[in-house]
């Protein structure tokens, strides 16, 4: 099993992997710079490559007064970042929270961090600890921080062992109940080569991991977990069903939870491996996305105990979206599209319901000086501005270390 490092992106698509180097996206860069945007697209940050980090794998979390807060897989020192970027008059100033050590504080976070009910950070590692990554907090300093440097108080929660309690989290978002305990995934662990879904509760002062759920046959969930208004809990897996991959609910039952196969990608024109989780709109229904054949976004629908497959766009791209959409309150669906390898550096997309089907539009097409193949989820804000990231591009380093963008509505 191939596993995300810190220079290369793996990805599945119709039971192959694809792997892009760090090489050749800044060759795609070079080729590329100074295309046209669609869009007004501001660069909020170029990341750098030293304590603010570099190459974050992971879109931003909106907290409170508008600040985001986000995660680097490289930078620092070497081993990734959490960094806080605060609107600041006409600008914004980045603050570098923690640096990882590559040792039992974790390495390389590849995920969005979480705000706890207590208004302080949660995430994970995809490695560290003891190799297979681990869970984390973020508390901030008691006193007020005089400076830009300021370093919050790390605790890490759970240190995954690669054995029965998984190992290797992905891109996947950490999810709070309302009793306060904390939901995620593994991607794989030593023993069966396949994912977990797992909990962390309170217990005596620390925390205690529960798997909830192991997949058999093979299925990495990179992407975290949502819930429904009944309390299952649903994901995606890269692989299984047919190979291309598949959507999951998880129902409780007594003790244990019982996995249903709501939908196995036929690979083609309707996409395979999603790599990026779901979103629940107001009726109920699921969206997610695929990241191989060409990159889609569909539709799930509940129906008569079952569920009701629809292809919305796609987006015949070399690499489609890597993460979960994002919808408005209007019904619109955002999110990113890592590139077509010969002939993009990526874009923002907008999906629109138009009549009976749906109307696609690029926002942002990157040109590698605003930043060039990204791989997080967009927030939108209350006056409809949208945030990311991209993984690589701008002008912080030589090689494009990445950027945190802003496009006005």
């Amino acid at each position: 099993m191939t596993h995300l490092g810190r220079d290369q992106m793996c990805a599945v698509g119709s039971g192959f992997w694809l792997t892009v180097s760090a090489a050749a996206i800044t060759l795609l860069m070079t080729l590329f710079v100074g295309r046209a945007q669609a869009q007004t697209l501001a660069v909020l940050h170029n990341f750098t490559g030293g304590q603010d980090g570099s190459t974050p794998y992971a879109g931003v979390t909106m907290g409170g007064g508008g600040n985001l807060y986000g995660t680097t897989a490289g930078g620092a020192y070497g081993y990734g970042a959490v960094y806080r970027l605060k609107h600041n008059g006409s600008g914004s100033t980045l603050t570098p929270l923690y640096s990882f050590s590559g040792g039992s504080d974790g390495a390389y976070a590849s995920a969005r961090v979480t705000i706890g009910p207590d208004g302080s950070l949660y995430g994970t590692t995809s490695y560290g600890g003891e190799g297979y990554g681990v869970v984390f907090n973020l508390l901030p300093p008691a006193q007020p921080c005089k400076s830009v440097l300021c370093t919050w108080t790390e605790t890490v929660l759970h240190t995954f062992m690669g054995r029965s309690d998984g190992a290797y989290p992905g891109y996947g978002d950490l999810l709070f109940d309302q009793a306060g305990n904390l939901y995620g995934t593994t991607t794989g662990d030593t023993g069966v080569n396949a994912g977990t879904v797992f909990k962390l509760a309170r217990s005596s002062g620390g925390w205690t991991q529960t798997v909830l759920y192991r997949f058999t046959n093979g299925e990495e969930p990179y992407a975290g977990v949502i819930f429904d208004n009944a309390g299952n809990l649903y994901g995606t897996t890269v692989s299984g069903g047919n190979g291309n991959g598949t959507v999951y609910e998880l129902t409780p039952s007594g003790s244990n939870w019982v996995e249903h196969m709501i939908y196995a990608f036929q690979g083609g024109s309707e996409g395979a491996a999603p790599f990026g989780g779901l979103a629940f709109d107001a009726s109920g229904n699921l969206y997610g996305t695929t990241t191989g054949s060409g990159g889609t976004v569909y539709e799930l629908q509940p129906s008569g105990g079952s569920w009701t497959f629809t292809l919305l766009h796609n987006f015949n791209a070399y690499l489609g979206p890597y993460s979960k959409p994002t919808l408005d309150a209007a019904g619109n669906v955002y999110g990113t599209v890592f590139g077509n390898g010969a002939g993009d550096g990526g874009r923002v997309f907008k999906l629109t319901p138009s009549g009976s089907g749906w109307t696609e539009t690029d926002l942002v097409d990157f040109d590698g000086n605003d930043g060039f193949t990204p791989i997080g989820s967009v927030v939108v804000d209350a006056n409809g501005n949208l945030f990311g990231t991209t993984s690589r591009g701008g002008t912080g380093c030589i090689d494009g270390c990445g950027v945190v963008w802003r496009i006005n509505p």
